[in-house]
């Protein structure tokens, strides 16, 4: 976040620049044209008089109507991409000499004059944030705009280099955290709905920890947070974990440390990568605490199984099943809501779909399922899948009550992460990699790709 020294410094630049604008008769104008405020920022040479005119843009943008949010995005995209002829008249240049100086004019030209007005934006106060918000709008509105995708694909650019895992700092988050923060700790919980006061000082109790990382652009405002309960098992139920009513546990007894639920705050900051080992960071803060702890893992839920299913069954991607079975999950799809009973027939098929869904073995060449991607991105090892883990509404709805556990086995997270990164080999239990091995089970048609799988404990 910008120190109170820094944020001073930076007013006494924009007003030194409004200052010689206004004696240079081109004053900073509140209802100055947007793209004529945006050429002025991209145009300044001088810090003090770039400051000035991207603190009024800061403040334009905060304000945009619809309209305005359309003509903005559109401006983005058509008057400040890279220009055709100057990219063509480098690119011949450094075919006819590929020299250092040709290819370093070759990326200039390639680069977008939008990518430059975001970095002066990013310099006033508050600026980062503002590029935060706006992604969102733009993220909102690229499914009727798909000319705006490479608009997007700047944005991305930008935010990835400035929210890399280099400048993020991890905090524990508990009841005696501001109150500010804690509302956004509710707020902000996606994965298991924090109901009411009561409903977050359970989560925040003294068998429960919770960490979130922040970046220093972004006062108070958490961008990932991680809640973990502490246990003696590996958890393979929610309802238990987030019981408002449930008695606490003695933190010292515990040998187990179970991530329960992982958000991202920011719609903004969506497909933009923290890094991995992120709940490593998260592992090494418990064992300083409590270096008794000896497992470390997840339970997890599965949010994309029920729509993979149904584009599944669907042909995409194609799958071998038993009539019989193909019959029960179609009707099992169709009804408008599921409990225990009607899921139980079903209970061996769905797990090994889901099994082989997660592995990437169907449909592969990677698992779809992003929560999975992102712990075996991390190193983690797929270890069990838990039937009726999350019998709320929910649970049932997105993966018919399955929940998973990612197992962190510390001595094998910097390999596994490397084998799924290269290679795209799966981690995975013995349990799990013989579910995967049993037949007959379905499986994706043989034009399928499937990764490698590599059997754990």
């Amino acid at each position: 976040m910008a120190t109170p020294l820094i944020g001073g410094i930076l007013d006494q630049i924009i007003d030194a620049g409004r200052r010689l604008l206004s004696q240079q008769s081109s004053p900073v104008s509140p209802g100055a044209d947007l793209e004529a405020l945006c050429a002025r920022v991209l145009a300044r040479r001088g810090e003090a008089t770039s400051l000035a005119y991207a603190s009024e843009l800061a403040s334009r943008l905060e304000r945009l109507t619809p309209e305005e949010e359309t003509k903005f995005f559109e401006m983005l995209a058509e008057r400040f991409g890279a220009d055709r002829e100057k990219v063509l008249a480098a690119a011949a240049a450094y075919r006819q000499e590929e020299s250092a100086l040709h290819l370093r004019r070759l990326a200039e030209a390639v680069e977008a004059p939008r990518q430059e007005l975001l970095r002066r934006l990013n310099m006033a106060p508050g600026g980062t944030r503002v590029i935060v918000a706006l992604r969102e709008r733009l993220l909102g509105r690229l499914a009727e705009k798909p000319a705006w995708r490479a608009v997007d694909a700047d944005f991305q650019h930008l935010l990835g280099s400035w929210f890399n895992r280099g400048f993020l700092y991890l905090e524990r988050i508990d009841w005696n955290s501001p109150a500010s923060l804690l509302e956004k700790i509710k707020q902000y919980e996606s994965v298991h709905e924090i109901a009411n006061w009561t409903d977050l000082r359970r989560r925040l109790a003294a068998d429960r920890r919770c960490f979130a990382f922040f970046h220093p652009a972004l006062e108070a405002e958490p961008l990932i947070f991680i809640e973990v309960a502490l246990g003696r098992d590996l958890a393979a139920s929610i309802q238990p974990i987030i019981d408002p009513e449930a008695a606490a546990f003695d933190p010292a007894k515990a040998t187990h440390a179970i991530f329960f639920s992982i958000n991202n705050s920011l719609t903004g900051l969506r497909g933009i990568s923290f890094g991995n080992f992120l709940i490593k960071q998260v592992v090494v803060e418990l064992q300083r605490e409590l270096p008794q702890l000896k497992t470390f893992a997840t339970l997890s839920p599965i949010p994309s199984f029920r729509g993979w299913l149904a584009s599944a069954l669907a042909g995409k991607p194609a799958l071998e099943l038993d009539p019989a079975d193909r019959e029960g999950l179609e009707a099992l799809l169709q009804r408008p809501a599921v409990d225990a009973a009607s899921l139980a027939p079903l209970r061996d098929t769905l797990t090994n779909l889901c099994a082989g869904y997660l592995a990437g073995s169907i449909g592969g060449p990677k698992p779809a399922d992003p929560v999975a991607r992102f712990h075996l991105g991390n190193g983690a090892r797929l270890e069990r899948l838990n039937w009726l883990g999350d019998t709320s509404p929910k649970g049932l709805q997105q993966s018919f009550g399955m929940l998973v556990n990612y197992f962190y086995d510390l001595d094998n997270l910097e390999l596994n992460h490397e084998a799924f990164a290269e290679e795209g080999k799966v981690a995975l239990s013995r349990e799990l990699a013989r579910l995967l091995a049993a037949k007959p089970r379905p499986k994706a048609r043989p034009s399928d790709k499937t990764p490698a799988v590599a059997a754990g404990r």
